[in-house]
């Protein structure tokens, strides 16, 4: 039987680009996949076509989405290997990665070069949001470009359409800037809390019902006070991130003290050698400066 879906090239197979991938396999859309290293794709090797190289991938494909690391690797495998030009006329470029707005305009123009559409749609909501078909996505283009891609972010969470081409990523960089200050209030508050004799989870768990609460306290400050650093999202990642936050400020000409901050202090902590730890790991630095262990410190498991 011939799907009605439209036929989706899926460049970027990783901690995200993979449980993405299952859920539009799920969902009933044919699928080709590429990635750099080619391993990632056998998985779905039985339920999808997988290419060779990203031009090939996206020769016959309605919508081509890319989640890749940064600019950089976007760059490489959009235009120096060649997938804007192998685009077939009325296809949809969906970028899901995080990249400068002005990547995403430049790369908008490209697309529309080859009789192509173009949507930047990062997301938000980490490789659990990604598993769980609840991204956020921030969505810029026109009206009918991101309607078009409506039925593809059904798959994957829920859409917000942000405005223009560029501006989906601008929302990112607002979503990563609260994201990095918070983890690093958190990491701040319960050190603190813990330094003078306070349990941090009894602190976690009070302030959660309070101004205080937020997404970041409830899953970030659990991670914090179990030690639990597996990568959902890198500090690299984050590192990148900030730092294209700066660059964009500087870009409007403003002065964004408590993200230089931030970035400073992600900075320290990939310089240390923690680049591939969950950026709730940022208490790592935070420890590391004050010679202090959250886990050393307040009273015990079912000490009263």
């Amino acid at each position: 039987m011939t799907s009605t879906y439209p036929r989706i090239a899926f460049l970027g197979i990783g901690l995200m680009g993979a449980p993405m991938t299952r859920n539009l396999l799920n969902a009933g859309f044919p699928m080709t996949l590429w990635n750099r290293t080619a391993s990632k794709c056998e998985p779905f090797s039985s339920e999808a076509i997988i290419a060779k190289a990203p031009a090939e991938a996206v020769a016959n494909a309605d919508v081509v989405i890319s989640m890749l690391e940064n600019s950089d690797v976007v760059e490489q495998v959009m235009v120096a290997q060649g997938a804007i030009e192998a685009l077939k006329p009325g296809a949809l470029v969906i970028d899901m990665s995080s990249v400068q707005p002005s990547v995403a305009r430049r790369h908008a123009s490209l697309a529309a070069e080859q009789g192509a559409g173009y949507v930047d749609a990062p997301v938000s909501g980490g490789t659990v949001g990604a598993a769980e078909a609840r991204l956020s996505i921030m969505a810029g283009g026109s009206e009918e470009e991101v309607d078009r891609a409506r039925p593809v972010f059904e798959a994957l969470g829920k859409c917000t359409r942000i405005g223009p081409v560029g501006s989906g990523q601008l929302a990112k960089l607002a979503n990563q800037a609260i994201v990095g200050i918070t983890i690093g209030a958190v990491s701040e508050a319960l050190l603190l809390a813990a330094k003078g004799g306070a349990d941090p989870s009894a602190v976690r768990e009070a302030l959660l019902g309070g101004f205080a609460g937020s997404r970041i306290l409830e899953l970030h400050g659990q991670r914090m006070i179990d030690r639990d650093f597996a990568p959902g999202a890198p500090a690299r990642i984050q590192l990148k991130d900030m730092r294209m936050i700066l660059d964009e400020a500087r870009a409007e000409g403003l002065t964004l003290p408590l993200a230089q901050q931030t970035h400073n202090e992600y900075l320290s902590l990939v310089a240390n050698g923690h680049s591939d730890v969950d950026h709730s790991g940022l208490l790592l630095e935070l420890e590391h400066l004050n010679g202090a262990l959250l886990g050393s410190l307040g009273r015990g498991p079912g000490e009263q």
